[in-house]
């Protein structure tokens, strides 16, 4: 069965830092990409970041570069997101998700990943 288990998230002052985690299992073999995306308060959800599988490919959010970090240790089947520079726009639950293709036009939509972690909140105090 596969899972997608994020941690890390928590509440940080503006300006402040912080570390996702989320470790797949379960099947990985297959996996083409991973990213994490973003759901605000009524809001949609949106892409923050994503990394390819064996190299060659990383992108980041308009809303969010410069400032957040996507990484990859396949040996481990995790990624992470370091998030710098925190801004209370950054609120919401952070999502992780998993890619079994990766057709580049669909890496920033959610429609473009199979499997889907519960989330985890970050809030950002102002």
């Amino acid at each position: 069965q596969v899972q997608l288990v994020e941690s890390g998230g928590g509440l940080v002052q503006a300006g402040g830092s912080l570390r996702l985690s989320c470790t797949a299992s379960g099947g990985t073999d297959n996996t083409r990409a991973m990213g994490w995306f973003r759901q605000g308060p009524g809001k949609q959800r949106i892409f923050v970041a994503a990394v390819g599988w064996n190299g060659g490919y990383t992108d980041v959010g308009d809303l969010v570069k410069g400032r957040f970090t996507i990484s990859a240790d396949e040996a481990k089947n995790t990624i992470y997101l370091q998030m710098n520079s925190l801004k209370p726009e950054d609120t919401g639950v952070y999502y992780c998700a998993r890619a079994l293709t990766r057709i580049l036009s669909m890496m920033r939509n959610p429609e473009g990943y199979t499997y889907w972690g519960q989330g985890t909140q970050v809030t950002v105090s102002s």
